[in-house]
């Protein structure tokens, strides 16, 4: 069974797992991930060492966070329940009931009435202070469970429809069991500044999920064509020195295509995978979209 990160990740591959499992080397000495998000892939890949990377410094931090409570989850979880009850907050995976007029009111959106002005003042008091347990339950309550501060360095995300539930706790003890289990190196850089101090081995290998050039994401906002460009002459320098990789990424969304990848793609050994984009309305993956793997190495090396 598939576990899935306690961050809810924008982008997450938590669903695409089974399918990324398969095609992944069998045997992996030290696991490099440049662009982390929130984990998913990590936690369901087996390997000897983690070396993974990620450029926000927030993410990194609340990675790192929640790694010292890995073999003391149950003070974890006291804190953190006592703050959703200092705070008001509504905690379903404890039972806690909705006001049936609240739902009858707001039939989709209850969880966001409700938590609105326990969310702001959570908010406000992690501004004031920064403590990482606070931005966790930012995480958790706010909207699409996105990280998002201003350019003054001010957490500014709206409240979400959402709250503390059995999937959030279950996340977490997945998160606790693997962090407990493991040998993980947590860094905060460029994605070529840390590939390019690392010392790789015949047995390493490198999982790329990199931000979406063609994806509407906020969080692939700030790349564009020419980080497109640079990612894959890093990949092929990477390739010149026998070290193994895999990335996915889109080649075509929403009516758009990704003729850089496309292209660059046609030198490697592709496979599709059924995508996890679906539709907003009908929940069914969303017509159009071609969402690949790519790799390296063939299936002699699988």
């Amino acid at each position: 069974m598939m576990k899935r990160s306690p961050f809810f990740y924008v982008g997450d591959k938590y669903k695409l797992m089974p399918q990324l499992n398969l095609l992944f080397p069998v045997s992996i000495e030290t696991y490099y991930e440049p662009f982390l998000g929130g984990g998913s892939s990590m936690i369901n890949t087996s390997a000897k060492k983690y070396v993974v990377n990620d450029v926000d410094k927030y993410v990194i931090q609340l990675h790192k966070f929640l790694v010292t409570y890995s073999k003391n989850r149950d003070y974890f979880f006291k804190c953190l329940f006592n703050l959703i009850s200092q705070y008001d907050l509504s905690c379903s995976y404890k039972g806690d009931l909705i006001p049936s007029e609240i739902k009858k009111k707001y039939p989709k959106t209850y969880f966001a009435k409700i938590n609105s002005q326990p969310y702001k003042q959570l908010k406000d008091d992690y501004n004031n202070t920064h403590k990482p347990i606070l931005l966790y339950l930012l995480l958790i309550y706010g909207f699409n469970h996105m990280i998002r501060f201003n350019s003054s360095g001010v957490f500014n995300l709206p409240v979400g429809n959402v709250d503390f539930n059995k999937n959030v706790y279950n996340a977490l003890n997945s998160y606790f069991d693997f962090a407990s289990q493991s040998n993980v190196s947590y860094s905060c850089l460029d994605y070529q500044k840390f590939i390019k101090k690392q010392t790789f081995g015949k047995s390493d290998f490198i999982y790329f999920d990199p931000p979406y050039l063609i994806s509407l994401s906020e969080y692939n906002s700030l790349w564009n064509d020419e980080n497109e460009k640079q990612l894959y002459l890093l990949l092929d320098e990477l390739s010149e020195k026998g070290v193994l990789w895999g990335i996915t990424n889109l080649i075509r969304h929403k009516g758009k295509t990704n003729k850089i990848f496309e292209e660059w793609a046609k030198k490697y050994t592709v496979y599709n995978i059924k995508s996890n984009y679906i539709s907003f309305n009908d929940n069914s993956i969303k017509e159009g979209s071609k969402e690949v793997y790519v790799t390296n190495y063939g299936k002699s090396n699988i």
